[in-house]
């Protein structure tokens, strides 16, 4: 029996399904669920659909449907998914350049944790971590998963900018930037791998639903990964 999400509009053309209150993967696996439905079977009218850790932000165009006609479709199509619906997640391995000028906040999330910084990488890489959603900058993974023992806080005052690839810790997430951009997150290191490409099709590396595993590498490695992504 599939608990009745909550259903909220979103402007003139949009609807929120909410399907929980927490974060946690057996209510993301809902949201997949529906996502993924939506995504095989388009509904009629629906013109973007975005999936979040705990919900599904529906887009539609009012002259073509409404949002009680969405939210009937998809208590349809809820009642008659099951955990079979959903493709096995692939696996996709990031490989990172930990500390020095690729992770200048290495040292202090070590330090924080009452950890050597070796100990930090170890744990960052011995996790897989599900990407629970895309968002903040186009193909940035929010990621669960993080160890407990690499909690640590956001920077007072975020940098003015962090280079595309730098890989952070938030609290109790991880996540890689996937552009230039401002940001607050502890950086612990960097990847070569562009998870956002507008000339590569399609764009964004990262799927929600999938997982992530780092890799550490050394700065010959990474400079050799990125080169042959051409860049200098």
């Amino acid at each position: 029996m599939h608990e009745r999400p909550r259903f909220l509009l979103a402007g003139d053309r949009g609807l929120l399904v909410e399907f929980g209150a927490v974060i946690d993967p057996e209510i993301n696996q809902k949201v997949r669920q529906i996502f993924l439905s939506i995504e095989k079977t388009p509904i009629e009218g629906v013109t973007e659909v975005i999936p979040t850790y705990r919900s599904i932000l529906i887009f539609y165009d009012p002259f073509i449907t409404n949002s009680e006609k969405i939210e009937k479709k998809i208590l349809e199509r809820q009642g008659k998914l099951a955990d079979r619906d959903i493709p096995s997640p692939e696996t996709i391995e990031i490989p990172v350049a930990y500390g020095e000028e690729f992770g200048p906040d290495l040292e202090f999330v070590a330090h924080h944790n009452g950890l050597t910084p070796e100990e930090v990488i170890e744990i960052h890489t011995s996790a897989s971590y599900l990407i629970y959603m895309l968002g903040f900058t186009p193909g940035f993974p929010f990621l669960g998963g993080l160890s407990e023992r690499l909690f640590t806080p956001r920077l007072e005052n975020p940098r003015h900018l962090v280079p595309a690839g730098s890989v952070g810790i938030a609290n109790n997430q991880t996540g890689v930037y996937s552009i230039d951009s401002p940001g607050g997150w502890r950086l612990i290191g960097r990847t070569p791998a562009k998870l956002y490409d507008p000339k590569r099709s399609p764009p964004i590396l990262l799927k929600a639903g999938n997982q992530l595993r780092f890799k550490s590498i050394s700065k010959k490695q990474f400079q050799e990964i990125a080169e042959s992504n051409g860049d200098s």
